[in-house]
């Protein structure tokens, strides 16, 4: 039987019945409850520390207006990062490695944005299609080109979130085969193989939050021009 790498990005199914609904549940499941004690365990203390943090970070170039989509923007990181970091346990399913879920994330909140600075500011909104200053015979192709660079912001983030973790699967995936492989053989070269997998997995850890954390961002930069 021929051995398919890329198996294990196909959607699980149980009696064919898509298992994504339950992929995409189970994160929030983990999430320690808060309790309505003075002072709470170190797990929660921790959490909350980590939430305030990083909200101050992400809304600290937006004004107040912005501030509204703090629960959105915190909540989407907390379950992206959640996503990413349970993929990388052996076997189990990595819902951001779909293309189709990473859009179906970046486009609705990216046409929230787009919505929002067409209401409050449109004379603005539309004077970023063309740069202050431009010659009059480059105002077509820069206004296409500007719309252009719009329309596929939600498409990069997509993307750049499935690359990302696609490759770096695929890497742990090959790199493990390898091993096995080479075990019988090279005794030597598998265990050398061996510790550059578990470099990869720390390095993977990190590319599964910094994935998410720059996933965010931009959306909140997108939201700063907009507002």
């Amino acid at each position: 039987m021929m051995l398919n790498f890329f198996d294990q990005f196909m959607s699980p199914t149980h009696l064919g019945i898509p298992l994504m609904a339950l992929a995409l549940t189970l994160p929030w499941i983990l999430f320690p409850a808060s309790s309505a004690r003075w002072l709470n365990n170190r797990l929660l203390t921790l959490q909350g520390w980590f939430i305030n943090r990083f909200t101050q970070q992400l809304l600290l170039p937006l004004n107040l207006a912005g501030h509204k989509w703090a629960a959105i923007l915190t909540s989407l990181m907390l379950f992206l990062i959640t996503l990413n970091m349970l993929g990388l346990l052996p076997y189990t399913f990595t819902p951001t490695t779909q293309l189709s879920l990473n859009l179906g994330f970046a486009i609705p909140l990216w046409l929230a944005t787009v919505f929002i600075g067409m209401r409050n500011q449109p004379t603005i909104a539309l004077g970023h299609l063309l740069p202050e200053g431009t010659p009059t015979p480059l105002i077509p192709t820069l206004i296409i080109i500007e719309t252009v660079s719009l329309l596929i912001r939600p498409i990069a983030l997509g993307v750049r979130l499935t690359a990302n973790l696609t490759a770096g699967h695929l890497l742990i995936q090959l790199i493990a085969t390898a091993a096995f492989v080479l075990l019988p053989m090279m005794p030597a070269v598998a265990i050398l193989t061996t510790a550059v997998l578990f470099l990869l997995t720390l390095l993977e850890i990190a590319v599964a939050m910094i994935q998410a954390y720059v996933f965010v961002l931009l959306l909140s930069l997108y939201l700063q021009e907009n507002i």
